[in-house]
């Protein structure tokens, strides 16, 4: 935080304000408001004042009453370029990221070399536009190592893989222990095949900083794609520590079981997390644990509670509702369902091939068996090329609609469409499906009175209906598994989902992969040589 110097007309004495910024700097926000509101009282044209005050309500995310008095503060004295930057900083918290920007430029405008504006702007800006401000502010200040870290993410996520890899280093020998740098070269070494490197650099960032999840949760990635499951399914448990883990913990008066304790006698919650497809896969081995309870209580989303209720009948299965969590008395113990795994890793390893786990409604598939009939002569194949969320940083595990040429390519098939669309909004999809029959000359059909995104009951119903499944890593995959129908995998070979937390466990699951360096061609080409043996059998 940059102190402000004082005019000696409306301003406090400087070592009163140097008093205050120093308590600011080491983070008494709230308790040194009433001091400076004692100080606003007796300077009320303060800019310094008005300052310090957006200071500790930004950091109080009082967001409104922050920006209320940076613009008072930029009011009294227009060049003030920390008050534009904090303001852009404090806009961009709230979700006002035009304003934020604009506040960014104002700061840059007064100060052109202000290395930390350029920072803060990158975080808000589209990728190249970030690329550029992070340059800028490594420029005007070389050893910015906060800037390296955040232009190497978004070199990595553009796959210049080496470049991302250098700025992560850059940053390390500029602070030997930032613990975030390490813990994102590992990131980016494991997209880059170098698996060896990324545990070392995981472990690194460990040593440093004992309790950072990230580090322990990517190393889990890693482990677990090294092959190594039983380190791997441990250092998983970090995810429970993660901020995006938080925001749907559950919390009640019993505790989580240990993987250790008697179960005979007992009734078990297991609970959801994640997305539908990750809480299915995981539903896999509820049977291990329910055989050793007397009870056992399954919540999960909604779309789901059809197809697990009827395919685990001795299995409670309810809709998630924590709202009552602290007062509940129907469980002695409770299990979030990432960590059903690491407590069966043993009996899930006995079975090679994975049984079929998933009974979907016997109606419905012969409806879907007479529909499929209907569009003419099979083999029907199932397609999905996406997940309903893509992000940048989730992109490398889903395909272009061009990269299934060899598949369109296949004659006397019929293809599917099993694509869902985020939220059920089908607009965009029905573009995707028109722009292939523009350009490939065929129909990926799909059926307006299926509910792709909300009825994964009927989903899983289509998917028994069908020959082959050829899907990237979404539900759609772990549905088709489940039900035992042959479904080929699409996977990013260094993804974090490509190992046993995340594969879909089924009896005819067969999985192709590709690096990261690597285009899809040579996936599609064996998947559609495995079709014409299908077709020819």
């Amino acid at each position: 935080m940059t102190i402000v110097p004082s005019l000696p007309s409306n301003e406090p004495k400087q070592e009163v304000l140097d008093d205050l910024f120093r308590l600011q700097n080491l983070g008494h926000h709230k308790s040194v408001l009433p001091l400076i509101q004692q100080m606003l009282r007796m300077h009320p044209n303060s800019f310094s004042v008005h300052y310090a005050l957006g200071n500790s309500q930004h950091a109080l995310r009082l967001y409104d009453l922050a920006i209320s008095n940076y613009k008072k503060a930029i009011e009294i004295k227009p060049d003030l370029a920390e008050a534009y930057n904090n303001l852009g900083n404090c806009f961009g918290e709230s979700g006002k990221l035009d304003e934020a920007i604009d506040s960014f430029k104002q700061a840059i405008a007064i100060q052109p070399r202000y290395a930390e504006a350029c920072f803060n702007m990158g975080r808000y800006l589209n990728s190249e536009e970030a690329i550029d401000s992070y340059k800028k502010a490594i420029e005007f200040k070389p050893d910015f190592a906060g800037a390296y870290v955040n232009l190497g993410n978004l070199l990595r996520i553009r796959g210049e893989l080496k470049n991302a890899i250098d700025s992560f280093k850059k940053a390390i020998d500029i602070k030997p222990d930032f613990v975030e740098a390490y813990t994102n070269m590992g990131i980016a070494l494991q997209d880059n095949g170098e698996l060896d490197p990324a545990i070392d650099s995981y472990k690194q960032a460990i040593k440093i900083c004992p309790d950072y999840p990230p580090a322990h949760l990517n190393l889990s990635y890693a482990f677990l794609n090294a092959g190594n499951v039983e380190e791997g399914v441990k250092e998983f448990e970090w995810r429970l520590r993660t901020p995006d883990f938080k925001a749907e913990e559950r919390h009640f008066l019993q505790p989580m079981w240990d993987g250790i304790e008697d179960l005979n006698n007992k009734t078990m919650l297991l609970w959801s997390e994640q997305g539908p497809g990750d809480v299915v896969m995981w539903s896999s081995c509820i049977s291990h644990l329910s055989s050793r309870t007397v009870h056992c209580i399954l919540e999960c989303q909604e779309k789901l509670v059809p197809l697990l209720a009827r395919s685990f009948p001795s299995v409670e299965v309810k809709v998630t509702n924590s709202s009552l969590d602290e007062q509940r008395t129907d469980f002695d113990l409770h299990l979030p369902m990432g960590s059903l795994f690491r407590h069966f890793i043993p009996e899930i390893s006995k079975k090679k091939q994975p049984d079929a786990f998933l009974i979907p409604n016997p109606v419905r598939v012969d409806y879907w068996i007479e529909r499929l009939n209907s569009l003419g002569s099979g083999p029907y194949i199932g397609i999905s090329w996406k997940s309903p969320r893509v992000t940048p940083h989730r992109l490398q595990n889903y395909t272009q609609i061009s990269n299934w040429a060899p598949i369109f390519a296949l004659p006397n098939v019929t293809l599917v469409s099993l694509q869902s669309s985020d939220f059920g909004n089908d607009s965009a999809l029905i573009e995707e499906l028109s722009a292939i029959e523009d350009e490939f000359g065929i129909t990926v059909h799909y059926f307006n009175e299926l509910d792709y995104w909300g009825d994964l009951d009927d989903v899983s119903a289509l998917c028994a209906a069908l020959d082959i499944v050829v899907s990237v890593s979404t539900a759609v995959s772990t549905l088709a598994a489940g039900v035992g129908t042959p479904t080929k995998m699409l996977h990013w070979r260094q993804s974090a989902w490509n190992n046993i937390l995340f594969t879909p466990p089924g009896p005819c699951v067969e999985v192709f992969e590709r690096n990261t360096w690597e285009p899809w061609d040579n996936v599609f080409h064996s998947v559609a040589r495995d079709i014409a043996k299908f077709q020819v059998s």
